[in-house]
């Protein structure tokens, strides 16, 4: 039956009494929601009130707002700078190394977590998937420092096996252009692909069980049941986090690859992260490094609309 409505009172007040009802009744849940809200209106959102400098010309002795607008100088300025184009390239080259390079990396491994736990080692899944998290929590100072020694000329262990082998053993690795981004993937993939691996691991874990021993029963084996049900099952997750990771595309990581760069591997080493910090901070042009910032986020959010889109009409899968 249709909720009769009483004269004089309309379906919006009675919506809007409902939801603060609804509202009462779980403030418990919405108290504890408050701390992650004001993390990101503080920290997010109060910020972006910055964004206006992008356009007017920075003063020390005025506020944000009270200098000269500029227009799109800062912009103008970036596109007329001969390095700026070589600074576009690195960053893509290497957050396109991150997002599709490194992509099948943590779904392999998730696959071999479910597959180990049903063998005799099943026991010690725990174990491995342990020991390959821990990397996760070091921080980049402590990751890129192990890398450094490792791969330091003569006392370094490459360049020691390299001695042992008949080499010279004197390679400085980390000042050769040449082996940047070896250096940069193979210290991002240690890093993050056992943390990665935990969200594809849960997929694989909520796929019905009935369905493997379906197709066991019709013959199928395992590496045929990881092609046909394990990685279908597995692409609706593919594609939300590929469309999550587009809004960092021009992003690739300022913590890495500052501490990775040295002058011999800066003309591949140098991104929009680092050449923000570098004339924001080093130099005081804040402006202009806040138009570089303002120009990553607006094309993050340009890709992630149109590929969910795309997502959404041709795979049916999308963020919303």
């Amino acid at each position: 039956m249709k909720k009769i409505l009483r004269p004089g009172k309309r379906k919006d007040d009675i919506t809007q009494t409902s939801l603060l009802r609804r509202f009462w009744q779980h403030k418990g849940l919405y108290f504890m929601l408050l701390p992650c809200l004001l993390f990101f209106i503080i920290f997010n959102y109060v910020p972006m009130a910055g964004l206006i400098l992008a356009f007017k010309s920075f003063r020390f002795d005025t506020i944000i707002f009270g200098g000269q607008w500029e227009g799109l100088k800062y912009f103008n300025r970036f596109f007329s700078d001969g390095q700026s184009y070589q600074i576009i390239i690195n960053t893509l080259v290497i957050s396109g190394m991150k997002l599709v390079l490194a992509l099948p990396f943590p779904i392999i491994m998730a696959i071999m977590f479910n597959e180990i736990a049903q063998t005799q080692l099943g026991r010690f899944r725990g174990v491995f998937q342990g020991i390959m998290y821990i990397p996760h929590f070091l921080s980049w100072v402590v990751v890129v420092g192990i890398f450094q020694k490792i791969l330091a000329p003569d006392s370094g262990l490459i360049n020691q096996l390299m001695q042992q082998f008949g080499g010279d053993g004197s390679t400085y690795f980390m000042m050769n252009p040449e082996y940047f981004h070896t250096i940069m993937f193979s210290s991002y993939l240690w890093k993050n692909v056992g943390w990665d691996s935990i969200i594809y691991f849960a997929a694989i874990m909520g796929i019905n069980p009935e369905i493997y021993a379906a197709a066991k029963i019709d013959g199928a084996n395992q590496w045929q049941q990881i092609i046909h049900i394990t990685l279908p099952m597995l692409s609706p997750t593919i594609v939300i986090l590929f469309i999550l990771s587009l809004g960092d595309i021009l992003k690739a990581g300022f913590d890495q690859i500052y501490l990775l760069k040295t002058p011999g591997n800066a003309k591949y080493s140098e991104i929009l992260d680092t050449f923000v910090i570098r004339t924001g901070i080093q130099q005081g042009d804040f402006s202009y490094s806040i138009a570089i910032g303002l120009l990553q986020g607006l094309i993050g959010l340009l890709l992630v609309v149109v590929v969910n889109r795309f997502a959404n009409k041709k795979l049916n899968t999308s963020l919303y």
